[in-house]
């Protein structure tokens, strides 16, 4: 049964990556993904892009875990030499555009879905969702479905990982700030140069050690990226405006950190969303152990994903090779679709049967 789960899923990648599916433009691999579930007898569900479905002996007593990927790609770069929506077979490549990031992940997801759609007496509820916008963390993805998929206990998110465990994920804020003085003449002892307060306000945010540690990934992270000041040479400047790179560890939320650094600093501080946060899993979670058990290792991830998007326990996880991602010629190793598949339902056996 599972060999031809695998052919079927490697026959539907083949289908996803012919079709152009750039982030907010996803409609017509939606369709596809519906069509497929639904000519084997699985119900769906969809919210604009958005396409979800539960397995057959659903049962509301009982916990729900989440199958996650996405079907948008990002555009392909100016550096490919082949079409990237061929889906050639070539030795024992697939080539195209999506194969990598995260096609193969998502179809994975789907082969593990439809493995155990049928099974009875599960410990779990199973939800499949293929989702949107991911490549743009955009507002009409998985964020907007989550709502409508019930109650979660934890997740698997596709992402290309060698099928090893990304049991964190470092969350995202990037902040404006700005720090205020008044205006004056260069020439004359006045105004107040709100590049000097700026300056106080950059050095604490190089040299802060914010306490707690992750395990995963050690310190957090603060970095500022762009600074801007001044009209002219000889006018002392009123505002001067900074960017800070943050990236969060699990040791923190997204929240914690914003109010940690307001009360240290004395510039306006703005953040342009709290939306991607920190994400991780027990190590000792029953899915992390599973995987462990198979031989994968686990590992803090650096890249942000639709993880940040979820407030239950997760893992990032998959088949391909995060250094495949977006580049020219991208492609997937055949054998990797059928080896997503076994992997994943090998990890959730001694989870989800009864």
């Amino acid at each position: 049964m599972i060999e031809n789960i695998q052919k079927e899923c490697l026959d539907l990648l083949r289908q996803l990556i012919r079709i152009q599916s750039f982030s907010k433009e996803e409609d017509k691999t939606a369709n596809l993904i519906a069509q497929f579930l639904e000519e084997r007898g699985i119900k769906t569900h969809r919210k604009m892009n958005n396409v979800w479905a539960y397995n057959k002996h659903f049962d509301a007593s009982k916990p729900t875990l989440l199958l996650n990927s996405h079907h948008d790609t990002v555009k392909p770069n100016s550096g490919y030499t082949r079409d990237p929506y061929d889906a050639a077979i070539e030795g024992d490549k697939l080539f195209g555009l999506g194969s990598n990031d995260a096609g193969g992940c998502l179809v994975s997801l789907i082969g593990t879905f439809l493995y155990y759609f049928d099974k009875e007496n599960l410990k779990y509820n199973i939800c499949l969702a293929a989702t949107a916008e991911e490549e743009i963390s955009g507002n009409n993805g998985l964020e907007l479905v989550l709502p409508d998929l019930g109650e979660l206990e934890f997740g698997i998110v596709g992402e290309p990982t060698e099928m090893n465990l990304a049991i964190a994920e470092r969350g995202l804020l990037v902040l404006d700030c700005v720090a205020h003085g008044k205006a004056g003449h260069a020439a004359r002892e006045e105004g107040e140069n709100a590049i000097y307060k700026a300056l106080a306000d950059i050095e604490w945010f190089r040299n802060y050690q914010f306490p707690k540690v992750s395990e995963v990934f050690g310190s957090l992270k603060m970095t500022v990226t762009i600074i801007n000041a001044g009209s002219q040479h000889n006018v002392v400047p009123a505002n001067c405006t900074f960017t800070v790179d943050v990236r969060v560890t699990d040791a923190y939320t997204n929240e914690e950190v914003l109010q940690i650094i307001r009360a240290n600093v004395s510039c306006d501080v703005t953040p342009r969303s709290i939306r991607l946060k920190p994400s991780s899993i027990d190590k000792n979670h029953p899915v992390v152990q599973a995987g462990v058990s198979l031989g994968k290792t686990t590992y803090g991830s650096p890249t942000t994903s639709d993880q940040a998007l979820l407030d239950i326990p997760s893992v990032k996880c998959g088949p391909g090779f995060s250094g495949r991602s977006h580049m020219a010629d991208e492609f997937l190793y055949v054998k990797e679709v059928a080896e997503g598949i076994e992997g994943y339902v090998n990890m959730l056996k001694p989870v989800i049967k009864g």
